[in-house]
């Protein structure tokens, strides 16, 4: 890709969500290469923990996600799921779409500058995570 991983904040990623979504990632990816690739991208340049060491306010898998596209001034509220939990009219998104591969292992507070479906890069910063309780 030619968009700088220097320039993206650190990420924080649990180790079983890491491994799972790298499989994702990787399977998609005659389907939809470019999501695959930027998730790719992200996975692999995260920092893993296990789930009780990660790091507070940290977009994890089933988390709740409170955003702001800082370029149009909107915010959003999702929840991050596996594809096949995935509903936008519930406010599920699914972490292989563009912003949900943008958002996963952000913190609080961070911005990503991140496409979106139509190409066009958009600066998404985290106001406030909610960590699932109980979720697979």
């Amino acid at each position: 890709m030619s968009r700088s991983i220097a320039n993206r904040p650190t990420i924080h990623l649990i180790d079983t969500e890491q491994a799972r979504l790298l499989d994702l990632a990787r399977a998609m990816r005659s389907h939809q290469a470019e999501i695959s690739e930027l998730l790719q991208e992200e996975l692999e340049r995260a920092e893993v923990h296990d789930a009780a060491s990660l790091p507070p306010g940290v977009v994890s898998m089933h988390s709740t996600v409170e955003f702001q596209d800082e370029s149009s001034g909107t915010s959003r509220t999702v929840q991050l799921v596996y594809p096949h939990e995935a509903d936008i009219a519930a406010g599920r998104i699914s972490v292989l779409t563009p912003i949900g591969a943008g958002l996963i292992g952000l913190s609080e507070g961070q911005s990503i500058l991140w496409p979106n479906r139509a190409g066009q890069e958009r600066q998404l910063r985290i106001i406030k995570v909610t960590r699932a309780t109980g979720a697979v």
